[in-house]
């Protein structure tokens, strides 16, 4: 069994910065995808930040163009986590952020299940 156990969720005013942090732990093989998603209610699902071909030598992150340049994904392989540094925040940035993994614990290796976390609210507001 796999969980995402995310932190660092809270308000801030407009212009400030928050730092999420997102640990998976369990019977972990390996973990080839983790990143960021929010969702607003009534709104669908969007992808933030990911980290993909994790436990490749070459991952690849992808951020989505709306918080480019202001977002970041840090990772700590070792520790299987993910972070998500939110500068520059805005008041359309307010959401609950979710974290996701692609893992493949000892269960189902060679195979991979998705992961969420239960998600952390991020307020944007003066």
């Amino acid at each position: 069994q796999v969980q995402l156990v995310e932190s660092g969720g809270g308000s801030v005013q407009p212009g400030g910065s928050l730092k999420l942090s997102c640990t998976a732990s369990g019977s972990i093989v390996s973990v080839s995808a983790m990143g960021w998603y929010r969702q607003a209610p009534g709104k669908e699902r969007e992808l933030v930040a990911i980290i993909t071909r994790a436990d490749d030598a070459n991952p690849a992150t992808d951020i989505a163009d709306s918080v480019k340049g202001r977002f970041t994904i840090p990772r700590d392989t070792a520790k299987n986590t993910v972070y998500l540094q939110m500068n520059s925040l805005k008041p359309e940035d307010t959401d609950v952020y979710c974290c996701y993994a692609k893992v493949a614990s000892q269960d189902i290796w060679p195979s991979t299940e998705n992961y969420w976390g239960q998600g952390t609210q991020v307020s944007v507001s003066s």
